[in-house]
């Protein structure tokens, strides 16, 4: 059975804000990350050059953001701060698929044994705050931006498993299962050629939303101290580190605050676009 696929276009004139506007504000975002060296005006700042003669300088055609307290440009950190930010999205949300998607489909196809041991697991991280886990974690091994990614991906995935195995508890009960499993056909070629397919739908929202919250939860570890570590620029650590002359300095704190807050509130919309856009009854 193949996956019912929905005309873009039709979306986009039903959801054109949500979806687009998003969309547009996350792929000129990842340009601007991917050609830092070329686009920004500063390049070297973000190699740690330093200039105290023009340090906390307020925002000016010649410093858009403004300089922080070493006399670097916001402007240029902020845009290269932009591509740990995302990577941290990516890593957590591919670590913690890689991890949720396969117990998931076991669990919910297998059942039994195999669906309570898996399910208990889960459980367990899930008893957890949301946020004290990924501390744990990243105080056992070590502060670093890897360490905290994958504390975050560790303590995240179970989610992935509870919403797959629903979605496969109730596509294993369709007719087109039943033959295949008659016709002989093995079960991990029914896993991946109809039942993934078919129950990937909501994991695929669900990570497209969690793409914002993995980026404010990195970094709110590297805010207190446990995610990247100086020299690295992110936007996190940038916000720790105007912490002494923000209230002072406001454009310190405020554009890498804002910049955090925009890139979140860009992957919370496409999600919800996304899910319009796979809950509506228009098919090719």
């Amino acid at each position: 059975m193949e996956v019912t696929i929905y005309p873009i276009k039709r979306a986009a004139r039903r959801y054109p804000a949500a979806f687009w506007g998003s969309v547009g504000f996350l792929a000129v975002l990842l340009t601007l990350a991917l050609l830092a060296a070329y686009l920004t005006p500063y390049p070297a700042d973000a190699s740690g050059q330093m200039h105290f003669e023009q340090k906390l300088l307020p925002p000016s055609l010649r410093h858009l953001f403004g300089t922080d307290s070493i006399g670097r440009d916001i402007f240029t950190l902020v845009i290269y701060g932009a591509r740990l930010s995302l990577i941290s999205a990516f890593g957590v949300v591919g670590v913690a698929l890689l991890l949720g998607v396969p117990l998931g489909l076991i669990a919910g196809y297998k059942g039994g044994f195999t669906e309570n041991v898996i399910m208990r697991v889960c459980d367990a991280f899930l008893a957890f705050p949301p946020l004290l886990l990924p501390i744990i974690f990243t105080a056992a091994l070590g502060p670093s931006l890897k360490n905290a990614i994958i504390a975050v991906a560790v303590s995240w995935f179970p989610w992935y498993v509870r919403i797959l195995r629903a979605q496969v508890l109730a596509v294993k009960q369709a007719p087109y299962i039943t033959a295949s499993r008659a016709m002989g056909i093995s079960s991990l070629r029914i896993l991946y050629n109809h039942v993934l397919p078919n129950s990937f739908a909501p994991v695929l929202v669900q990570a497209t939303l969690d793409m914002g919250y993995a980026i404010l939860t990195v970094a709110g570890l590297s805010f207190i101290g446990f995610g990247a570590r100086p020299p690295a620029i992110e936007w996190g650590l940038m916000i720790t580190s105007s912490r002494a002359t923000f209230l002072d300095f406001w454009w310190t704190a405020f554009f890498p605050g804002l910049a955090l807050f925009l890139t979140v509130f860009a992957f919370n919309l496409s999600g919800e676009g996304l899910r319009n856009i796979l809950n509506t009854g228009d098919v090719l």
